[in-house]
């Protein structure tokens, strides 16, 4: 086992990728029929930030106002993303997923997870939990409180 903060860190950097490579195959085995992976992303973004505007969306995602404006009016076309007026500034539009959006990104995400639990079947229970610790203070280590990697 590797035990150096050296060597954890080329470990992670090795295994993260490899994880998130996995991870996103089964999203896009099971996304949302007719969207991009963006606008997944986007909308699993809309949902963990709810009444957010769609500058921070651009910043966030790495696009342009532009874009995101016309990725947003196929969203809101489709009935997954309604835009309304702020309930403290009228100029300001505020970005937020339907029910129907809501209802299809939880369907897209509970086929993710059975995919993700159908691979972590074959580990042993010891091996889980195991599994469960690390990722425990994976996510201690690297939140927000934790200080590392925190969201602008």
């Amino acid at each position: 086992m590797n035990s150096s903060p050296e060597e954890c860190a080329g470990e992670l950097l090795e295994v993260v990728p490899m994880l998130m490579r996995s991870i996103r195959a089964e999203r896009n085995r099971h996304r949302i029929s007719g969207l991009s992976v963006q606008q997944v992303h986007t909308m699993l973004f809309l949902q963990r930030h709810p009444d957010t505007s769609l500058v921070v969306v651009a910043e966030r995602m790495g696009l342009t106002p532009p874009s995101v404006s016309k990725m947003m009016d196929g969203l809101v076309a489709r009935d997954l993303v309604v835009r309304q007026a702020s309930s403290q500034d009228r100029r300001r539009i505020e970005l937020h997923l339907s029910a129907q959006g809501e209802q299809s990104l939880e369907a897209a995400q509970h086929a993710t997870l059975e995919g993700l639990i159908a691979k972590l079947k074959s580990l042993s229970t010891a091996e889980r939990e195991g599994l469960g610790q690390s990722l425990h203070l994976l996510r201690t280590t690297f939140s927000e409180e934790g200080g590392a990697f925190q969201e602008k």
